[in-house]
């Protein structure tokens, strides 16, 4: 922040919104600056020591007679990006809005920087958080670059010209959100991604410790989605900045995300580590679906699959099979509850690997070596204890007869048929069934 510049009072700019154009003329932006290399931008963020860059305790917040959010206590320090997840109203914008004064709680205390948030201006506010709110459809018609220009309204007095550290965070931002190419275009002649991406340059110019965004990326396309919370997860890194978005996509929050607070039935469900937090049960009891959360292979980070609710009695159910196809179905059965097995199936197929996400056993053995014999009855062993047995199509495998040829190939491989015989009841299963026609099948083979 500039010396000459006034602090809130005399001469400062009053503003409700932090990233809103000037109250007195909200069609005249401030005036542009020579152009700055955006390598050349000042740090005009703000620290506060110790204390974290937000914290809420015990927060309640209600519309009239209807409680949204209680009990909420979450923190974000400096260097950490955390998550909000949770299904539709379950309160997550309304969190985020209570971080920054927009939304009063009924209990419970916010802190900005260690300060009450109660207790903060509007402008001083501003100069603390930067926002990025899920509507994008903005009520006046500005060129785009105008509007990123907002992003330094907590930093500029009233009678204040953009100054060369103005224009150095205006022109980074933009950089980095990618939005250069349309400076001159109005914000109502740009898509509803593109706006999307203006906003978040305007948060960006701010240059505020903590940003705080509420789906970034539900306009996004894959690319610029992923992109955007690059930009996220790189703003957070740099050490003294924090962040707080709420995220739909599960996959994208625990790939990007330090930690996770799941909001749901009016309170935090859980929070801590993706890797712990989005387990099956959590995810299932907070999205009312029926979850498996396995291993992205790609990028190591949970990823989560959900299923519609299904009425199932839970069964014993060992699974003869490998690859893919045996995998979907130890996933599957997981999921609905039932308590799956497999075997014998090689070390590292995934079958194995879907048995290890779920918790569930796996009887292995080397690739490319025949099983032991130990191996075998220990596969052998489960499938008598099983409740049902499942012999499940390999793809690629050669037809056999009937609809479920491909079960029979199974069968015929190395020292499945020794296992299936084990079997109280064998349900044959082709590769591509699908996930009702599984269920009803473990179903049906308990009505015969």
């Amino acid at each position: 922040m500039s010396a000459d510049r006034p602090e809130d009072g005399e001469g400062s700019r009053p503003t409700d919104d932090p990233g809103s154009p000037s109250a007195d003329d909200p069609t005249s932006p401030p005036a542009e600056g020579p152009a700055v290399d955006p390598e050349s931008v000042p740090d005009t963020s703000l620290s506060f020591g110790d204390d974290p860059l937000l914290s809420l305790s015990d927060v309640a917040v209600s519309f009239g007679d209807v409680d949204v959010v209680s009990g909420v206590d979450l923190r974000v320090e400096a260097g950490s990006l955390v998550g909000l997840v949770g299904p539709n109203g379950a309160g997550k914008t309304t969190v985020l809005r209570a971080a920054t004064g927009a939304v009063e709680p009924d209990a419970g205390t916010v802190r900005v920087g260690g300060d009450p948030a109660a207790s903060l201006s509007a402008r001083e506010v501003g100069r603390r958080v930067a926002s990025v709110p899920q509507a994008t459809n903005l009520a006046f018609d500005l060129r785009v670059r105008h509007v990123v220009e907002m992003g330094r309204t907590p930093h500029l007095g009233r009678f204040d010209a953009h100054g060369v550290e103005d224009d150095a965070a205006v022109n980074a931002a933009m950089a980095a959100a990618d939005v250069e190419r349309f400076a001159d275009r109005s914000i109502t002649a740009v898509s509803g991604g593109e706006r999307q991406r203006v906003l978040l340059a305007r948060a960006l110019a701010q240059a505020a410790p903590l940003l705080l965004l509420d789906e970034p990326t539900a306009s996004l396309d894959v690319n610029h989605a992923v992109e955007t919370l690059e930009l996220v997860r790189s703003f957070v890194d740099e050490g003294a900045r924090g962040a707080i978005a709420a995220i739909h996509d599960l996959d994208a929050a625990a790939r990007y995300c330090d930690e996770v607070v799941v909001l749901a039935n009016g309170g935090v469900q859980a929070a801590g580590p993706p890797e712990s937090v989005l387990s099956a049960s959590t995810v299932g009891s907070a999205f009312d679906a029926e979850a498996f959360v396995g291993r992205n292979p790609a990028t190591g980070t949970p990823a989560v699959t959900a299923f519609p609710r299904s009425e199932v009695e839970p069964r014993r159910v060992h699974v003869v099979g490998t690859g893919r196809p045996a995998a979907r179905v130890v996933a599957r059965l997981a999921a609905a509850g039932h308590e799956p097995s497999v075997g014998v199936v090689p070390e590292g197929d995934a079958a194995a690997g879907a048995a290890a996400d779920a918790g569930a056993t796996a009887v292995t053995a080397p690739p490319f070596e025949g099983p032991t014999e130990e191996a075998v009855a220990t596969a052998r062993d489960l499938a008598a204890d099983a409740e049902a047995t499942l012999a499940v199509g390999s793809e690629g495998a050669a037809d056999g007869p009937g609809p479920n040829g491909d079960a029979e190939a199974t069968l015929a491989v190395g020292p499945n048929a020794e296992v299936a015989a084990a079997a109280n009841r064998l349900v044959r299963v082709p590769a591509d069934v699908d996930d009702a026609a599984l269920l009803d099948a473990v179903a049906a083979a308990f009505e015969e």
